[in-house]
């Protein structure tokens, strides 16, 4: 009789980083099992295992490892940070992380490090320069759009990406863009928030991820990962200033973490402060142009640019301070449950510009008490008054906090939180005035209570505003949170299958904050209104979700993974979704993975109940005051506008990648996305010309000059490509060269299908959706992006060059010439241009690091040219009088040098030079 037995072998050790500190929390598993076992805050292990087996360590932000047990009863590992394809990622799964080798989903993955080397102040800014599928666009003179820049993945706008941060949902700003600028109609979360020195590193689902993680995650899913070492701490100072001289820079982080107890958890931290000072590109303004834009007096005109070429504007960067803390924790409770949590503050004040008021705009004609209220130093008016210009003052706070714990209970790892979060907008606008005709009561308003009238105080019958307006307002603003309970229970059921099953509970608040009286009575403002009582309140929601998630592992090639979810909303019902996707792993050189999806993005708080008057530029009219009327409303049901609904969507992907010789890595992956019933904030409804139309009266009762709202007015389709190449670690001489070249190129990004207008819309030869919101949708992002990289370390010395190449993007102006059907003759269109920004480091010991980085260093700006659309278009073109004369008609062109009102993609203030110094400790 033979007894076989399996005999056993205990194995020791210890895991490090490169610099020798040990890395607590390391999965340590014996491969083609479910035994495994983690380091703990010393970096040491133990594990009983199989003779002749193999371990593999894998650590998120750490290349992993897998090293035979033969004849060993101590193993140490020293794991190398950054990224490598076999990474083991933590987005896209609900059972168990997967390496970038073995997902069946394209993920990017970035590091903390190359965020930093872009040189770039923000988080969203340096993956601007980082990830080809994200964009991020920042547009001037756009009220609060100051604040908070759109962001977007595979040209999608800023709703359809779900952020996460150490996997848990992120609340959305209170920001809703309504201006015509890329990202109108769109919410999202204020990631520029996140300080930079707080990352490990970010992980990029591009792929739509709704099943996993309910509404927003269309086009994609952002997971930020935050850094968790107890033994690491830095102190980083930096500094910057553009090549003009201006939008100086100025911040200082300090990341620092230090164990808890007798090292049974972690604590670590991160304040930054920063300042960025100004920075002003205005252009030429045209007088033909401004004479015909405000039916003002040539001669005026041009004796006003004489002195004032850019008429007083200001175009560029606004003023900016900001205050951002954050922190994350881990606590061992027993051997098999860990506390967790994270939080995070931000403060941040932007001090921006409205458009100049000239003195042939606003006139001491029309308004004989400007020359009181704004005294200049104009030879040919009375007091010298010589135009103002309004200021837009912004204050954010922006919170969010998690508690939670995991444990491993009979097997079932049960993972259970509690997330909070916040975002509140106040503004301030000065150097204006209300200029609208109110009179007071007919009583004498004593404010003094003392029977005679004293200064400040006003009689019956006099006007409330005008010479008695104030020169500064409090219009009020927006606040947004949200409360989110999770429960996640996975478990390997054997070497082959897992299972993951959730539930979500989330509560949403959306408050529109009254402003003070004369901020919004008459009119409001001149520049931006306030927030009246009608328009203003307080609105919330619920909703209740579930998912069931199963992965099996045919073989060790063939990966099954399926997901399904069914979430139900207080304000529109329910809603069921699913995922399918698989991987076949023919060698480590090549991958073929691919998935289809449904999806869901439930309309937001802001979307639904936002209503407010939007002040906006008509060339030849000036500024007009247009209403946003919101879908609940009497006026609403008025018009015939429908209440929202949720946008539903189908996601197919499929590419295929690999690794070669442990040096070259490469991925492409095709995607295609439709969108159904897609929520978009319409174009500006002009009155029919009927003045017993319910639209006509509805304008004529408010004063305005048209009206826009939202609706489930359109069906999208956009597909693309998505390529990665990496070759890392070219010896040359005696440095070490890596190389990285990575690219998006959208195929199709547009309309599926006729626009859903209303009736009311339809009847007036009107559309939602004209050229202009279509091109603003579809076409206004670049249709490619690439980025090509080179680092190269030597010694003390690190280089590095990147070229992003920004494409085509086009757009038509409102108020460009059209012919007798509304159609544009002409449009214009922005020229493909490669950035390149150089970086330059050096060690100077151990612990201290100088880095200088010049983005933009050949100082490349954005231009523009006419496209034209027909015959009549040629005609223009051939015609210089009739070109400038278009010229001026684009919104506010000569105002603005680089940029027509649609915004840039790259920074128009040329090269930017940042210095830092990185003290580490």
């Amino acid at each position: 009789m033979t007894l076989n037995t399996k005999v056993q072998n205990s194995i020791t050790g210890k895991v490090t980083d490169d610099s020798g500190m040990p890395l607590a929390g390391v999965n340590i598993v014996e491969k083609g099992t479910t035994n495994g076992t983690t380091s703990d805050f010393d970096g040491n292990y133990t594990i009983n295992v199989e003779n002749d087996t193999k371990l593999v360590f894998s650590y998120i932000g750490f290349a992993s490892q897998e090293v035979s047990t033969a004849g060993k009863s101590v193993i140490n590992v020293q794991l190398s940070e950054g990224v490598a394809l076999d990474e083991f990622i933590v987005v896209g799964s609900r059972t168990a992380p997967r390496s970038n080798t073995d997902t069946p989903l394209p993920v990017d993955v970035v590091g903390v490090k190359e965020l930093t080397s872009t040189g770039q102040a923000t988080f969203d800014k340096a993956l601007q320069y980082r990830i080809p599928s994200f964009n991020t666009v920042q547009t001037p003179v756009n009220d609060a759009t100051s604040l908070l820049d759109p962001y977007e993945i595979r040209n999608m706008g800023p709703s359809r990406t779900l952020i996460l941060i150490n996997g848990k949902r992120k609340n959305l700003s209170a920001l809703l863009y309504t201006q015509t600028s890329p990202g109108r109609g769109e919410t999202g979360a204020d990631i520029s928030a996140i300080p930079t020195d707080a990352i490990k590193r970010v992980e990029i689902l591009r792929d739509g991820a709704s099943a996993q993680y309910g509404s927003d995650a269309i086009a994609g899913v952002m997971n930020i990962i935050l850094k968790d070492s107890p033994n690491e701490g830095s102190a980083t100072l930096r500094t910057g200033i553009t090549s003009e001289g201006d939008g100086e820079m100025f911040g200082v982080a300090i990341n620092n973490g230090s164990t808890i107890g007798e090292d049974k958890g972690f604590v670590n931290y991160t304040l930054d402060l920063s300042k960025v000072n100004q920075a002003n590109r205005p252009g030429t303004v045209n007088a033909a142009g401004e004479a015909a834009d405000f039916g003002a007096d040539i001669a005026d005109v041009q004796e006003f640019l004489s002195r004032r070429p850019d008429a007083g504007n200001i175009n560029g960067s606004p003023e900016t301070a900001a205050a951002k803390f954050s922190v994350n924790l881990g606590y061992d409770l027993s051997e098999n449950t860990t506390l967790y949590g994270n939080a995070a503050y931000v403060y941040k004040a932007v001090n921006s510009f409205a458009n100049y008021r000239t003195p042939y705009w606003r006139t001491v004609d029309d308004f004989p008490y400007l020359a009181d209220f704004f005294p200049g130093d104009n030879p040919n008016t009375a007091g010298g008054y010589d135009g103002y210009l309004p200021t837009f003052e912004g204050l954010l706070s922006d919170y969010n906090a998690t508690i939670g714990f995991k444990s491993t209970i009979n097997d079932w790892n049960v993972d259970a939180s509690f997330t909070t979060g916040g975002n509140l907008q106040t503004y301030k606008v000065n150097n204006t005035h209300n200029r609208n005709v109110v009179y007071s009561p007919s009583v004498f308003i004593d404010a003094n209570g003392n029977g005679s009238v004293d200064d400040g105080e006003i009689t019956e019958g006099s006007e409330l505003y005008r010479e008695n307006s104030q020169q500064s307002f409090d219009p009020g603003g927006t606040r947004f949170s949200h409360n989110v309970g999770n429960i996640d229970i996975s478990r390997l059921l054997s070497d082959k299958v897992s299972i993951g099953v959730g539930a979500e509970f989330r509560t949403e608040t959306f408050e529109i904050i009254e402003g003070e009286l004369a901020s919004y009575d008459g009119g409001g403002a001149d520049s931006f209104a306030g927030a009246s009582p009608q328009n203003s309140g307080k609105f919330n929601r619920y909703n209740i979700g579930g998912y069931l998630s199963l992965d099996y592992d045919v073989s060790d090639a063939f990966l099954l993974s399926g997901t399904i979810r069914t979430e139900n909303y207080s304000d529109f019902g329910n809603t069921f979704i699913y995922k399918f996707s698989s991987r076949y792993k023919f060698s480590d050189a090549f991958t073929l993975r691919g998935s289809i999806s449904s999806g869901f993005r439930a309309p937001t708080l802001h979307q639904i109940y936002t209503q407010k008057a939007q002040y906006s530029f008509v060339p030849g009219q000036g500024i007009q005051v247009g209403g946003l009327i919101n879908n609940v409303s009497t006026q609403a049901k008025l018009l015939g506008i429908p209440q929202l609904d949720a946008e539903t969507s189908t996601n197919f992907t499929i590419g295929f990648g690999g690794k070669i010789a442990n040096k070259f890595s490469y991925t492409l992956d095709y995607y295609n996305i439709k969108v159904k019933d897609r929520i978009v904030l319409g174009n500006e409804i002009g009155p029919s010309g009927d003045a017993t139309n319910a639209l006509d009266v509805l304008l004529a009762n408010n004063n305005l000059s048209d009206v826009s709202f939202f609706s489930n007015a359109i069906d999208t389709k956009t597909s693309g490509v998505d390529v990665v190449l990496a070759y890392k670690g070219i010896e040359i001489g005696e440095g070490s060269l890596d190389l990285n070249l990575s690219g998006n190129y959208t195929i199709q990004n547009e309309l599926d299908g006729p626009v859903k207008d209303i009736a009311l819309v339809a009847n007036s030869g009107q559309s939602v959706v004209n050229q202009t919101q279509e091109a603003l949708f579809f076409t206004s992002r670049p249709r490619t992006k690439w980025i090509l990289g080179a680092n190269y370390d030597i010694n003390k010395f690190g280089f590095s060059l990147n070229n992003t190449l920004f494409g085509k993007t086009s757009f038509f102006q409102q108020g460009l010439s059209t012919d007798a059907n509304g159609n544009f003759n002409l449009g214009t269109e922005f020229d493909p241009k490669v950035v390149t920004d150089l970086g330059v480091n050096y060690s100077a010991t151990d612990k201290l690091t100088i880095a200088l980085n010049i983005n933009n260093l050949f100082n490349v700006l954005p231009e523009w040219s006419f496209v034209s659309q027909n015959a009549a278009g040629d005609a223009i073109l051939a015609d210089p009088a009739q070109t400038q004369n278009q010229s001026n008609l684009i919104t506010f062109n000569q105002r603005y040098s680089q940029m027509t009102y649609d915004g840039y993609h790259f920074s128009q203030l040329g090269t930017m030079f940042n210095l830092s110094l990185n003290y580490k400790f």
